[in-house]
């Protein structure tokens, strides 16, 4: 069962979590507020989706920091996570979609396996804390190129479907 798990600030990153459960065909109630949710709403999972967009020097998103500190010390044994999350190359390009690396980061020894990793194709930034070993670590959706939003929604989202 997957659960999707964002904070938003402006309502994109909610738009995306939004997009991505429909294209997945996650209830509703399956899309949680990192602001209002207790952490141990994962329980009830075995992926987990989790998205933030990234704030000034690639900070998280507000919400976010009370949230991953709960979250980072529960195990994650066996359960999947995937990231998306929202950026500026345009404008930040040094720290685009950075708050999905912190996320990354910080998750890393709690036991999970992280999936949706892909090649960065028709990004004009690959360089910032989103690539590992010259791959996305998850979705990202670019705001300085919105017409290709939806694509990388689908194309991403096809790769959480076959887990």
């Amino acid at each position: 069962m997957i659960g999707i798990f964002y904070g938003s600030t402006t309502g994109t990153t909610e738009a995306v979590a939004q997009d991505i459960a429909t294209q997945l065909g996650i209830d509703s109630s399956d899309v949680h507020n990192v602001a209002d949710t207790p952490v141990d709403r994962i329980n009830r999972y075995d992926v987990l989706l989790l998205g933030s967009s990234t704030w000034g020097n690639g900070e998280l998103q507000d919400d976010w920091y009370g949230f991953l500190d709960a979250l980072k010390n529960k195990d994650l044994s066996g359960k999947k996570i995937g990231l998306f999350g929202c950026g500026d190359s345009g404008s930040y390009p040094d720290t685009f979609c950075d708050a999905l690396g912190l996320i990354y980061e910080e998750l890393q020894g709690c036991g999970g396996t992280f999936v949706g990793s892909y090649e960065p194709q028709g990004y004009d930034v690959t360089d910032s804390l989103i690539c590992n070993e010259g791959r996305f670590i998850g979705l990202a959706v670019d705001e300085s190129d919105p017409a290709k939003t939806d694509a990388r929604i689908a194309a991403w989202c096809s790769l959480i479907r076959g887990l």
